[in-house]
């Protein structure tokens, strides 16, 4: 045999094994099926496969919750950038040794990734959130890999459709039972808060301060359809000013609600401190500062709602605004098993440790009562 038709030989062994490396992942996968994502759209994917990667608000932590971080090969650059306060995060840091493959954030919502990236993690198939069904169809028709939208409802929800991505998610990535299990048992946690908290006989005015949105406010931004207030019946005093969505009321406005209860989300504490430190006596003419009953909530509004933490903080305020009713939980170890059950690992000390206990007084009104 010649030298040349040697080399070719090589060449062609070489080429041969190298695509065969390249198309593995694919090749893992035992059949494929075809599912009806959350924007509607039919798409055939792969059945259990092995290598995944997950854009956009959310995404990321419900492949946690399902165990099923091990298939994921790359994460956005947004999860490295901003770890904290994400209890998926601390309960898997082994994700911030992914590559990164696409910047993700905010700015990337319902827009294409970086379409060179994602074909270097060679996924099988792709889950993003927020992105809309024209755009689903144009990246994957661009990438030639399953798109698969998920979504999580409006803004600070936790809606019907989060729980319908999880069943989806389980079922494609061969975790229905997983899947099934989560949503039963998110479901019950609703339910028990709900008889909780219609049970009490009194449903004193709260206020919550301190809301994300689009960046970190002060005592000024609210929430009148907050969540963990609805969970346990809570009398939202923001409510009586607008019925839904993000709101910031003046100081003025504030005053005029004069809330019992006040309320301040672990992600705009430092701000709420600073104009607390400027402003000492706006806040002391409150009757919730006069009187002491002002508390910690951890924020559960990051890349969307943080489903366990939420979860965490409407049962920490139950047992502030109704004691009898909650007087077997413990905030603490609630939320813990609330995290050990949808993550594998007890991070509420490491939410702790950042924002502080969940349902006390502020650091910055030392004595306060409780």
């Amino acid at each position: 045999m010649s030298p040349l038709k040697s080399f070719q030989r090589l060449f062609l062994c070489a080429l041969a094994a190298l695509l065969l490396l390249t198309l593995a992942p694919l090749a893992q996968a035992a059949g494929t099926m075809e599912i009806t994502d959350m924007a509607g759209r039919k798409v055939t994917v792969p059945t259990d496969p092995s290598r995944i990667v997950c854009m956009g608000p959310g995404c990321l932590r419900l492949m946690v919750y399902l165990g099923a971080q091990n298939k994921v090969v790359g994460i956005e650059e947004f999860e490295k950038r901003f770890p904290a306060g994400r209890p998926y995060y601390y309960a898997s840091p082994e994700l911030g040794k992914l590559p990164s493959f696409t910047p993700g954030g905010v700015a990337a919502i319902n827009n294409l990734p970086d379409l060179e990236g994602v074909l270097k993690m060679r996924p099988q198939v792709v889950f993003i959130t927020y992105l809309q069904k024209a755009k689903a169809d144009q990246l994957q028709a661009l990438i030639k890999i399953p798109v698969v939208v998920l979504s999580y409802g409006p803004f600070a929800s936790f809606d019907q459709v989060v729980l319908d991505s999880i069943l989806l998610a389980g079922r494609i990535l061969g975790k229905e039972q997983r899947a099934q299990a989560l949503v039963q048992q998110m479901e019950a946690w609703q339910k028990d808060l709900a008889q909780r908290g219609k049970a009490g006989k009194r449903h004193p005015g709260a206020y919550i301060g301190g809301i994300g949105f689009k960046g970190v406010h002060g005592l000024e931004s609210t929430d009148p359809h907050y969540l963990p207030f609805r969970w346990v019946g809570a009398n939202n005093l923001a409510a009586a000013k607008q019925k839904a969505g993000h709101l910031m009321l003046d100081k003025e406005k504030i005053l005029g609600l004069n809330p019992e209860y006040i309320f301040i989300d672990g992600g705009g504490m430092s701000l709420v401190a600073a104009d607390y430190a400027k402003k000492p006596e706006f806040y002391n003419s409150l009757r919730a500062f006069k009187e002491g009953k002002v508390y910690v909530l951890h924020p559960f509004n990051w890349y969307t709602t943080n489903l366990g933490t939420a979860l965490a903080d409407a049962y920490a305020i139950g047992k502030i605004l109704q004691p009898q009713e909650f007087k077997d939980v413990d905030p603490a170890a609630k939320a813990d098993e609330i995290y050990v059950f949808l993550m594998g690992k007890p991070v509420y000390g490491q939410m702790a440790k950042r924002y502080g206990p969940l349902g006390g007084p502020p650091p910055f009104l030392k004595g306060a009562k409780k």
